[in-house]
């Protein structure tokens, strides 16, 4: 949720370079080399973010319907770790 509410505080990597990727309209994971920074809400709330599907990604600007979204995700997908989460896809 702190990704969604404050999206402006963000980069996507089409601000970064001007390549056209498949990850286009992701946001930009900084590069850093502090655990405790990796750990953290920005960092790791990018990387979220940037796993879930296209589909929700789409309804970030209206939160009630992403977060109805991110339920239906997470109730018919039971993920205990971030490592099943990330290995979904």
């Amino acid at each position: 949720m702190f990704v969604v509410k404050n999206n402006d505080l963000f980069k996507t990597n089409s601000d970064v370079h001007n390549f056209n990727t498949r990850s286009h309209y992701d946001l930009h994971i900084p590069a850093v080399n502090f655990a405790v920074f990796q750990n953290g809400v920005w960092y790791s709330g990018i990387k979220i973010y940037n796993y879930l599907p296209p589909t929700i990604k789409k309804l970030s600007y209206d939160i009630s319907k992403f977060i109805a979204a991110l339920k239906r995700l997470l109730y018919t997908n039971s993920f205990y770790t971030l490592e099943e989460y990330y290995s979904w896809k």
